[in-house]
């Protein structure tokens, strides 16, 4: 009887990890501009986060309703969300390499 105890605590503690592990690789950790721009779609939906409101929750989750039906309508319509032009990838680029003969 105690083996059957000690070999279900056993797999009990084997198996959590794997199951912990399972559920943190699901969702990608946000970068600080993903998160800047949430913040600029909320304050556009009407979130003022530098006030103070005794209707903080309220104000919060009505702003967060807005900005999930913003988006979507903005997924239902194929073109998606306006952006604001801005890009964070690039590299430098060689200009052409003229040969020193001619001939080549």
């Amino acid at each position: 009887m105690k083996s059957l105890i000690a070999a279900a605590i056993a797999a009990t503690v084997l198996a959590a990890p794997a199951v912990s592990f399972a559920q943190a690789n699901n969702q990608q950790p946000l970068t600080r501009a993903q998160v800047r721009a949430e913040l600029v779609q909320l304050e556009k939906a009407g979130y003022r986060p530098g006030l103070s409101s005794p209707y903080y929750p309220e104000d919060l989750q009505a702003a967060q309703a807005r900005v999930a039906q913003q988006n979507a309508t903005a997924e239902a319509t194929a073109y998606g969300a306006s952006t604001n032009g801005s890009t964070q990838a690039g590299a430098r680029t060689t200009e052409n390499i003229k040969p020193v003969y001619f001939g080549q």
